[in-house]
């Protein structure tokens, strides 16, 4: 029994503990939830006055407001009644308009009529004047005007014919003025520099030590070099250069180029020269289409045939009386677009047909005819216009002008050909000369090439070995010679050099 005491006491003292620990607990929790109580009603007070403050700036906003669109409202007003006030001012005076202009209609009406009324009076009047008139006169009214027209015809017949000659005179002034200030406006829009071509060329040296080097051991060289371009090269004592001579611009272009190469490379000797000479003639040719490409681009024509472009380029090599052909059609075409811009006529169809009107002289000396049939021709076969072709074939007058701009055409050719300086009979007559000569001595059965050298004072004949023998050279030599007598008229004499060269090649393998 001892034993439990102890736990009992525990027990009652843990009991007790327990009972006042919940009643301490209970009054812990009264406190705080008094605390809570406060502050919450302090927050409703606090809400409460928040609430008041906002509805009293609410009220005081509204009556702004209100105050506000009242003011704009009788603004509104005010405005309104003035516009209504003007507007009834406006609508009493175009009321007062309108009346005025119907009284205004009715008087004119009036008027009308009484006008009316007085013509048909004077009508009547007139009439019995006539009729009076042509009693008193025995003569009708056709009659009588017809005998006051012969009387005013005689009386002022001089005076109307010198009326009419001023006016004519005057007339004609004024239109060649026009005419001149056409023109001029054209020229002055494209003034393209004319320089003449003459018959030689100059290559500079880099120093009189390569002269030698050029004539070659014997003369080798340089007379390979004339064989395969059909030039003759100067070599006298200009210092630090050579003169190349020959009418053909294309022969003397391939022979400078050639030259200038070899003196580049500094291997001068026969077959470099053979092989200089032939890439050279390569390199012409896509010159030849470089220079007409340059042509239809600086005259803006596009659409032409590529055959029609290259046989442009062969112009750039083409001279007539000395005025380089290529550069004559480019001024022309441009001549003939201005004009044609001033007087309203078709530009591209004066400017194409001035770029193309010479265009047979690229192959009038392969092709019989004149360079006009022969362009026409060669526009036909690669279907140029035809309102074209009517205008580039009258510019010699060959062909009656068919159009504005063949007229065009005809004039800016002779604008192009007449300015100072442009051409040259005399340069135009020896390139002939010189044409004629060769052509005698390629007509001979046998003939391989032949060059005009020397200002036509020597022909060099080259033969084909196989067909002409050493006997036959020497009387080839002859009939070229009679030929020549018989068929040109030259000064002086011409040396006829006939050359007979045999060429063996083998190959080692």
């Amino acid at each position: 029994m001892k034993e439990f005491v102890p736990l009992i006491a525990a027990i009652l003292g843990l009991a007790a503990g327990s009972v006042v620990g919940y009643y301490v607990r209970q009054s812990i929790a009264k406190k705080r939830i008094g605390t809570i109580e406060q502050k919450l009603q302090e927050k409703i007070v606090q809400a409460q006055k928040e609430h008041d403050r906002l509805l009293t700036e609410a009220k005081e906003r509204s009556l702004s407001l209100l105050e506000e669109a009242k003011r704009e409202e009788t603004q509104l007003r005010n405005r309104l009644l003035k516009t209504e006030q003007l507007l009834l001012r406006r609508e009493e005076v175009l009321d007062q308009k309108i009346a005025n202009h119907e009284r205004q209609e009715a008087d004119l009406q009036q008027k009308n009529e009484k006008v009316k009324e007085v013509k048909e009076n004077l009508e009547v009047l007139r009439k019995e004047a006539l009729g009076n008139l042509e009693k008193i006169s025995n003569l009708s009214r056709e009659e009588a005007k017809k005998e006051l027209l012969v009387s005013c015809e005689k009386e002022f017949e001089l005076d109307l014919m010198e009326k009419m000659r001023k006016l004519e005179g005057e007339g004609r002034d004024k239109l060649n003025a026009r005419a001149k200030e056409i023109i001029t406006l054209a020229i002055q829009k494209f003034a393209l520099p004319q320089t003449q071509e003459i018959t030689t060329t100059t290559v500079s040296l880099p120093s009189d030590e390569i002269k030698g080097k050029i004539i070659g051991k014997e003369g080798r060289n340089i007379r390979t070099l004339e064989k395969l371009t059909g030039v003759e090269v100067v070599v006298d004592e200009t210092p630090e250069a050579v003169v190349i001579s020959g009418f053909d611009p294309i022969r003397r272009h391939i022979a400078k180029v050639a030259l200038e190469k070899l003196i580049h490379d500094g291997r001068i000797q026969p077959a470099r020269i053979e092989e200089i000479v032939q890439k050279t003639q390569e390199e012409v040719v896509s010159q030849i289409q470089e220079a007409g490409q340059a042509a239809i681009y600086d005259t803006g024509i596009i659409g032409l045939e590529p055959k029609i472009v290259q046989l442009l380029g062969r112009l750039r090599f083409r001279t007539s009386y000395g005025q380089n052909v290529l550069l004559h059609s480019i001024e022309v075409s441009h001549l003939a677009g201005a004009l044609a811009a001033e007087i309203g006529a078709n530009i591209a169809v004066a400017k194409k047909a001035g770029l193309l009107h010479d265009i047979g002289k690229a192959v009038d000396h392969q092709i019989e005819g004149s360079h006009v049939d022969i362009g026409v021709k060669i526009l036909e076969k690669f279907g140029v216009e035809k309102d074209v072709i009517s205008a580039m074939k009258s510019h010699h007058e060959d062909y009656p002008a068919e159009s504005l701009e063949a007229t065009l055409v005809q004039a800016a050719d002779q604008i192009s050909g007449a300015r100072p300086g442009a051409r040259k009979d005399t340069l135009e007559n020896y390139l002939r000369r010189l044409g004629d000569l060769e052509a005698v001595a390629t007509s001979f059965a046998g003939v391989d090439k032949a060059w005009a050298l020397q200002a036509g004072r020597e022909i060099r004949v080259f033969i084909k070995p196989e067909e002409i023998d050493d006997l036959g050279s020497q009387k080839l030599a002859k009939d070229v010679a009679k030929k020549i007598q018989d068929e040109l008229k030259y000064p002086g004499e011409i040396k006829v050099s006939v050359i007979r060269e045999s060429r063996v090649v083998e190959y080692a393998r």
